[in-house]
């Protein structure tokens, strides 16, 4: 292979992690959107708002049950058939998910079905993701340098900022352009129809792709797992626990920060949706250079102490979070935000690289997916209804010390992780 070839296989490689990513999690965010802004009132019966926004959120929840079963659906494919194929399913089966939402009627006008429809719709957005993330982090990782491991698995993450800005960047500009009414009446639904356009692209770059080394060498050197599930929980069970515990914190980081601040900052705290929006913009540019940050330091020290760090940046922001986000100006709320998104970055930027590695190569995929969607359940799944709830019952308080109870939760599962021995022999392999 020509240098020149190297490089734009390499180039493809990484754009086709990011890309990805950087779909699905726009499907994925524009939910978390919506449910704050106007799933409430237009999915669910007539109530008091709390209400319905807790029933929006009950409703975003679903796709961390969901998201599992797809880790496990698609690891299962994913260390049985490879890498690619897998990722090019998990990108459609969200695609449409997202797509068909914009065509949902309400429940005003076919009452329980609406909801009904949605949290279906809901479900199959998490069983798409479930299988995304951790193979676009294989992608990277298994065709990285030696040395560069941390910095091409942090790509994938780097989809989670760019999604965000796409997602966020495009409500806003529609309540820009819209009135109240036309926005709620409609305007709602274009990002999840433009979802269509962004798979179509997402599709063109995995299809030009080719099967990871790693993947490729484990297939020489022995059979797949008939059900690498149950070798995952027969024979690593441990470092699937603490990849779970692992994760935690960078879910809960990120929903407080997002979806649990946007419902309470309009609702509870009186503030406008645009600025509001425009502040979460600007604050998630943090977590982009956090990520960056991380996969850099990452490298050059470990994984683990990086995220570690992280871990302590979590606590930080759980203790200012009353004081900033419960505070009577916006520049105390994005100083809240800033600092929790960046610290995300550096919880989350490293586990591209880090997760991978405690698991053998027949297994990572599953292995790696059933870590990060677990502790997505336990991070994010209903943290942004129980920090709503926290809030209405007693205050910021209780929500800053569930965040610093997260932080703890990673923190534990990071220093019990031990991961596979013959991992760093396998992420990087030799061109074939």
């Amino acid at each position: 292979m020509t240098p020149a070839t190297s490089r734009r296989r390499t180039a493809r490689i990484l754009l086709a992690s990011l890309v990805g990513t950087s779909v699905e999690f726009y499907d994925f965010y524009i939910y978390a959107t919506a449910t704050s802004l106007v799933f409430g009132p237009l999915f669910f019966p007539a109530g008091s708002p709390s209400v319905q926004l807790l029933s929006s959120y009950a409703s975003f929840g679903l796709a961390f049950l969901a998201r599992p079963l797809g880790g496990v659906l698609f690891g299962h494919f994913g260390d049985r058939i490879g890498r690619k194929s897998t990722l090019v399913a998990s990108l459609l089966l969200m695609g449409v998910s997202t797509a068909a939402i914009a065509f949902l009627p309400t429940y005003a006008a076919i009452g329980w079905t609406a909801p009904l429809l949605l949290c279906l719709l809901r479900f199959g957005q998490g069983l798409g993701l479930g299988g995304e993330w951790s193979g676009a982090a294989l992608l990277a990782v298994e065709n990285a340098p030696p040395g560069w491991r941390s910095r091409y698995g942090m790509m994938p993450q780097l989809g989670a900022p760019v999604g965000f800005i796409a997602a966020n960047g495009f409500f806003l500009a529609l309540g820009a352009w819209l009135t109240p009414d036309q926005f709620r009446d409609w305007g709602w639904r274009v990002p999840f129809l433009a979802s269509a356009v962004l798979v179509g692209l997402g599709l063109w770059v995995r299809l030009r792709l080719t099967e990871t080394a790693a993947f490729a060498a484990a297939l020489r050197h022995e059979e797949p797992a008939r059900v690498p599930v149950a070798l995952v929980l027969r024979e690593h069970l441990g470092p699937a626990l603490a990849g779970t515990l692992g994760v935690v914190a960078c879910f809960a980081l990120y929903y407080i920060a997002t979806a649990f601040a946007l419902g309470y900052g309009t609702t509870r705290l009186g503030y406008d949706r645009q600025p509001f929006l425009k502040a979460q913009l600007g604050a998630i540019l943090f977590m982009a250079a956090g990520i960056l940050a991380a996969g850099w330091l990452a490298d050059r020290t470990s994984g683990r102490r990086v995220l570690l760090g992280g871990c302590a940046g979590t606590v930080l922001a759980g203790a200012l979070l009353p004081a900033l986000l419960g505070g009577s100006s916006m520049a105390g709320v994005f100083a809240f935000m800033a600092l929790a998104l960046l610290a995300m970055g550096f919880v989350y930027g490293p586990l591209g690289a880090w997760l991978p590695s405690l698991f053998p190569a027949r297994v990572r995929y599953t292995g790696t997916s059933l870590a990060f969607n677990l502790g997505g359940i336990v991070g994010g799944g209903l943290t942004p209804a129980l920090a709503q709830v926290m809030a209405e019952r007693g205050g910021l308080v209780p929500v800053g010390l569930y965040l610093m109870a997260a932080a703890m939760l990673s923190a534990i599962g990071l220093l019990a992780a031990r991961g596979d021995p013959s991992a760093g022999a396998v992420l990087s392999v030799p061109e074939l």
